[in-house]
C-alpha cells in the first residue's frame, strides 16, 4: 500500500526509501488531494472536488459535456500524469535516482473501488453507470500507464499494481454489481497493462478469484488471512506460474504490533509457507516469489506515525532474518 499517516512529505519520503522496494507515498493527512480517490479522479469528465466539504462525486451532465473535450487528449499520455497539486511527493520521488534499487513501486486506486466509492450528483455510486463505469476502467489504465512509464524510465524494474480496498463488496448481494461482471471488467482491464500486473487489497473475499486473475503479483493482509490463504489449492498454481506473492505480515495497528516481534512475525509466516510445502509447493520457489510488506495502512493510531515508522523496521528486521536463514 502507498499510504501513510504522515503529515510531513519529507518524513514520509525518507520512510519509504528505506525499503528495499521503496514507493511513493500517498498523504491523506497533508491534503485532501493526497486521498487515493481524489488523486485518481484528476481530469475525470464532470468530476467535482469539494475540498472545504471533503466532497467528491461526478456532475452526470458535466461528465457528459465535457467527453468531447477528454477526447481531444485522450492519446496524451502526459495528460494523465499526477500534478504537483495532487501529489507533494510523487515528482519528489521521481527526481531521485532510483536506478540503485532492484525495483520501485507505484500504485493507483482500482476502478472497481473508484466506481463503488464515487458518486453521481444524486449520491449514486457511478458503479451502476454502464457509460461511466466503462470510461472509469478505460480511464485508470491511462492513468496508470502514464505513471509506469514514468517510473520504468528511473528503475527498469518498476511496476505499478491497484489497490482494491472495495472490491470484497462485489460478493455482497446487495451490491448490484457482481463478482462475475467485475471479474470480466477486471481481466479486460489487465489485457491493457504496461509492465507487471499486480493487485493489493487488505480485505477479505474469495481467494480463488484473485488468484485466477491474469495478474503477476497479489498483495495482501497475510497477518489476518494468510492461515485461509494458503489452504486454497489456487496458490500452489499461482506460484508455480512463476507469480509473486507479497505478503502483508508485519501488523501497524498499535495493538497488535505491539505483542510481535522478529522472532513471532516471521514464525507467523513460516507456518503458512510450512502448509505450502504440505501441499507440494517448493520452499525455495516460496521464498524466490515472495516479498514481504505491511499488513496494512493505518491512519487511526493515537500515537500518529510512530507505530508505522516502527512496523516499517520492524519489516526491514523479519526480511533481513529470513534471507539469512534461507538464502
Amino acid at each position: 500500500m502507498g499510504i501513510l499517516p504522515h503529515d510531513n512529505a519529507d518524513d514520509a519520503l525518507r520512510l519509504a526509501l528505506s525499503l528495499d522496494i521503496p514507493f511513493w507515498p500517498q498523504l491523506p493527512k497533508l491534503s485532501f488531494y493526497e486521498d487515493m480517490y481524489v488523486q485518481a479522479m484528476e481530469h475525470f469528465p464532470g468530476v467535482v472536488i469539494d475540498e472545504d466539504r471533503l466532497r467528491i462525486y461526478v456532475d452526470t451532465n458535466r461528465f457528459l459535456d465535457e467527453i468531447p473535450r477528454y477526447l481531444e487528449y485522450e492519446n496524451d499520455q502526459s495528460a494523465f500524469i499526477l500534478s504537483d497539486k495532487f501529489s507533494k511527493v510523487y515528482r519528489r520521488f521521481l527526481s531521485l535516482d532510483l536506478a540503485s534499487y532492484m525495483a520501485i513501486r507505484g500504485q493507483i486506486i482500482s476502478p472497481i473501488s473508484l466506481t463503488l466509492k464515487i458518486v453521481d450528483e444524486n449520491g449514486k455510486p457511478i458503479v451502476y453507470n454502464d457509460e461511466m463505469r466503462a470510461f472509469a476502467y478505460a480511464f485508470i489504465r491511462k492513468k496508470l500507464n502514464a505513471q509506469y512509464a514514468q517510473l520504468r524510465a528511473k528503475n527498469d524494474n518498476a511496476f505499478v499494481w491497484i489497490d482494491d480496498p472495495g472490491l470484497e463488496f462485489v460478493f455482497n448481494a446487495m451490491c448490484g454489481y457482481d463478482n462475475v461482471k467485475a471479474k470480466d471488467e477486471l481481466t479486460d482491464f489487465f489485457d491493457g497493462i504496461d509492465g507487471p500486473r499486480g493487485l493489493h487489497l487488505c480485505g477479505r473475499l474469495d481467494w480463488d478469484f484473485l488468484l485466477s486473475l491474469n495478474i503477476e503479483t497479489l498483495s495482501f493482509n497475510a497477518y489476518a488471512f494468510g492461515d485461509i490463504f494458503v489452504s486454497y489449492v489456487k496458490v500452489k498454481d499461482f506460484l508455480e506460474k512463476g507469480n509473486i506473492i507479497s505478503w502483508g505480515i508485519v501488523p501497524t495497528l498499535f495493538e497488535e504490533f505491539s505483542e510481535e516481534d522478529v522472532v513471532s512475525i516471521a514464525g507467523r509466516l513460516e507456518s503458512m509457507w510450512k502448509v505450502l510445502e504440505r501441499k507440494g509447493v517448493d520452499r525455495g520457489l516460496i521464498v524466490q516469489n515472495s516479498l514481504l510488506a505491511p499488513a496494512t495502512c493505518n491512519l487511526l493510531n493515537p500515537d500518529k506515525t510512530d507505530t508505522v515508522d516502527k512496523s516499517f523496521e520492524l519489516l526491514s528486521s523479519v526480511s533481513s532474518y529470513l534471507k539469512e536463514k534461507f538464502l
